[in-house]
């Protein structure tokens, strides 16, 4: 068992959030003015196309409400390895595991770096294995559906 900070507990929070493609709990957890950070070809720009900064909430929101679902539609997954807080700064160790459209099998392994401010996120850094995501997602076609429309949205990190 992790010990529990208020800082994990609201990064925990956010990933329960995210996995239920909620707008409303997805936008709780984050500052008007967050930020999303992953690699340029991490494998959801390489499916869904978009960008891998995302800039505001509701680019954020979007991408989880809306995109994401369209490329890892069922069975998503994390097994959280390891939280460290510290103040404001939450590092998570985690696997993802997911099933895309066509029904193939998705897992990778995630390091999130996350910046708090006033008990909310206010920037997440994303690293992942990007070569193995690429290779799992190559020929993949998205579920239909419509995309993040909020400048910057689309798609991007997590993946």
């Amino acid at each position: 068992m992790f010990m529990s900070s208020p800082s994990s507990r609201i990064v925990e929070r956010a990933f329960t959030a995210f996995a239920g493609h909620d707008r409303e709990q997805i936008a709780a957890v984050l500052t008007e003015d967050a930020e999303w950070l992953s690699y340029p070809d991490n494998p959801s720009v390489a499916v869904l196309g978009g960008t891998h900064h995302m800039v505001g909430r509701e680019a954020v929101v979007a991408f989880f409400a809306e995109d994401f679902p369209r490329l890892y539609t069922r069975d998503v997954g994390v097994t959280v390895h390891a939280i460290h807080a510290d103040g404001d700064r939450v590092v998570t160790e985690l696997t993802m595991t997911a099933t895309f459209a066509d029904g193939r099998p998705y897992t990778n392994d995630f390091c999130f770096v996350f910046e708090l401010r006033d008990g909310l996120i206010h920037r997440a850094r994303e690293y992942v294995d990007t070569a193995r995501g690429l290779r799992m997602v190559e020929g993949v076609v998205p579920a239909e559906g419509t995309p993040g429309a909020a400048p910057g949205a689309g798609a991007g990190g997590a993946g």
